[in-house]
């Protein structure tokens, strides 16, 4: 069997409104409004199966309209289900944002609940092909257990995305809890960062993370670029200038591209890089995902 990829986590109906002139609070504002699948995870996927790899997904979908979308729309770009879970008589994650005129999220509010249903039980199921996978990443829209099951079972090299601020903290629990203590890869933004650390900077945030059993964090900085550091090693790469069109989905193509980047033997910090371009790719598509990702790395 080819090599792969699993990626754990969540799926959602992405609905997008991208403001076309200035935002007022309390009233109606001209702008765009688009439909389409996402999730942290789904993205990462995406991204990972347009960079040329095979990518077994992991995931809940809804029973529902939105629900089938998402399948066929995961389908069609060649992403492996065998291991999701199709759940009759429950609505598909949701995730709705509002961007203003430079692309810039001004709210979003995320309803995966479904998610919930990849527990412990779940991923034991499951556990022999995660194990078989060349790289496995999960987000944290699954709960502080699932994470604590997956740290302390997954033999090969496991990467987490935060995902956000109310979620961040599960990870740093699931490390925390587990007998392993170790993780191979963690991204999260400064915000992130500063919410579950309490750090005020990013070196200060990846020294505690490392010291925690991160060997690689991954600290975004927006427009500042991103500090990497293992410990041993710490550098900031700036940000590729860049055309904003829309910000969401930038940090799940960075995560991706470090990914490719670490399977197709780019060693860290330099990996970082590949993750840099590929955040730049996604921040000029006014899709979540650059479907022309591959062109920019």
């Amino acid at each position: 069997m080819s090599e792969y990829v699993t990626v754990i986590g969540g799926v959602n109906m992405d609905i997008s409104a991208a403001l076309t002139a200035p935002f007022v609070p309390a009233d109606s504002v001209p702008g765009q409004v688009t439909l389409g699948c996402g999730g942290v995870a789904r993205n990462i996927a995406h991204n990972l199966r347009l960079l040329g790899h095979e990518v077994k997904f992991v995931s809940t979908f809804g029973g529902e309209t939105f629900g089938e979308m998402c399948w066929r729309e995961c389908q069609a770009i060649g992403l492996d289900l065998s291991l999701s879970e199709r759940c009759e008589g429950m609505r598909n994650g949701l995730y709705l944002c509002v961007n203003d005129q430079t692309g810039d999220m001004i709210a979003a509010v995320a309803d995966t609940d479904i998610v919930d249903r990849i527990t412990p039980e779940f991923l034991e199921a499951r556990i022999e092909a995660i194990n078989g996978s060349v790289l496995v990443m999960a987000d944290t829209n699954i709960s502080t257990e699932a994470l604590q099951y997956l740290i302390g079972h997954c033999t090969a090299p496991l990467m987490v995305d935060t995902v956000s601020t109310a979620k961040a903290p599960r990870a740093i629990k699931a490390l925390q809890q587990s007998q392993n203590h170790h993780l191979h890869a963690l991204k999260l933004n400064l915000q992130e960062a500063q919410a579950v650390i309490g750090c005020a900077t990013a070196q200060e945030a990846a020294n505690h993370l490392t010291a925690m059993g991160v060997h690689e964090v991954y600290i975004t900085l927006g427009s500042e670029g991103v500090l990497c550091s293992d410990g041993t090693r710490h550098e900031q790469f700036k940000a590729i200038p860049t055309r904003v069109i829309n910000t969401t989905g930038a940090g799940d193509a960075f995560i991706a591209g470090v990914a490719h980047a670490q399977i197709t033997n780019i060693p860290f910090p330099e990996c970082a890089m590949t993750g840099l371009k590929a955040a730049h790719a996604t921040l000029l598509s006014p899709q979540t995902v650059n479907p022309d990702i591959k062109n920019y790395l």
